[in-house]
């Protein structure tokens, strides 16, 4: 079996190699003993104490996202966390996708529009999160936009029917929704489901953070 060596305490230790085909591109970094503390701060029975919540800043400076993972913990360690947002809305906007699994990061991506709203930048975060998961491979996609997820899980299927017409209206950001409608209908193995924001969720901390590099390096 491929052996691989734990980033905290040094020791080696293997996976099966039918496990890594799971994921491809992923490289374990945590031997089962701190992939499992690391679970266990993120979900029920003992917890370390909690660290600060409600903040993605230190002081009036966004974290970056290894600062993000010094200060947060808790929440999923699995799955795919999307978040997207403009400064002001509308205006120039930025979004983050990262695939995470046992806590560790598998593939990450994030950009950066000049001119664009909070929503599209929500959606686009889907699209481009859907993207970092082999085809075949299961897995949640998490986001913190209720809309988006409604928009694709439960409203755009009614529109398609109608032509791409809401009964009150056209439909927003018309172009991105049938992306990631088209996206999530071909994928079954992927699941949408809505996290909060800003609420210490690490991963969704983390894809917060990269949705906002462009400000950091603006």
């Amino acid at each position: 079996m491929p052996s691989f060596t734990c980033r905290v305490c040094g020791d080696e230790f293997s996976l099966p190699q039918q496990v890594l085909d799971r994921y491809p591109g992923w490289k374990p970094q945590l031997c089962r003993q701190h992939r499992d503390a690391g679970k266990t701060s993120s979900g029920g029975g003992s917890k370390r104490a909690a660290k600060p919540k409600r903040s993605n800043r230190a002081g009036d400076r966004l974290l970056t996202p290894a600062e993000v993972l010094d200060r947060y913990t808790d929440g999923p360690v699995d799955g795919v966390f999307t978040d997207g947002g403009s400064v002001p809305n509308p205006g120039p906007g930025g979004w983050g996708s990262v695939y995470v699994v046992g806590n560790e990061i598998v593939a990450e991506r994030h950009g950066h529009d000049p001119d664009t709203t909070n929503n599209r930048m929500e959606f686009t975060a889907l699209i481009e999160g859907a993207a970092l998961v082999p085809a075949g491979i299961e897995a949640t996609v998490f986001s913190d936009s209720r809309l988006a997820i409604r928009t694709v899980t439960e409203w755009a299927a009614g529109w398609e029917r109608r032509g791409w017409k809401r009964k009150t209206g056209p439909v927003e950001n018309l172009e991105l929704v049938k992306r990631a409608f088209a996206v999530y209908s071909d994928r079954p193995e992927l699941s949408l489901e809505w996290i909060a924001g800003h609420s210490g969720a690490r991963w969704n901390e983390y894809a917060d953070a990269l949705a906002n590099e462009w400000r950091r390096s603006s």
